[in-house]
């Protein structure tokens, strides 16, 4: 699965509106603060694109197949904010007892 750079930052983009929006009218705030996302890309000419060539993130499993001399580690380091400027909030209820369930499937070592 071949994924544009651009997709996979926008992708963490909608999902910090998505929590800021759940949270609307909730007690307990939360500051974003810097998101540092960090990507194994590969960089292919393309004649549409303007600059000449496009990054693609490197799946986990397409990784291996990839000629080294043809991936780049590329970190980012966002800062969240609203439209005016302001910090972005994430809010959340302080008095709640649902949390996001059991995450041992989804937070691996």
């Amino acid at each position: 699965m071949e994924i544009e750079l651009a997709d996979a930052v926008a992708a963490v983009r909608d999902e910090l509106l998505e929590a800021a929006a759940r949270g609307a009218g909730e007690n307990l705030q939360f500051k974003v603060g810097p998101v540092e996302m960090e990507f194994a890309v590969e960089v292919r000419v393309d004649a549409k694109a303007k600059a000449g060539f496009k990054a693609w993130v490197v799946t986990a499993g397409a990784e291996g197949t990839a000629a080294r001399g043809r991936t780049h580690k590329v970190k980012l380091t966002l800062t969240p904010q609203n439209a005016d400027g302001t910090d972005l909030m994430v809010h959340g209820d302080s008095n709640s007892d649902e949390g996001p369930g059991d995450l041992d499937e989804v937070v691996k070592d």
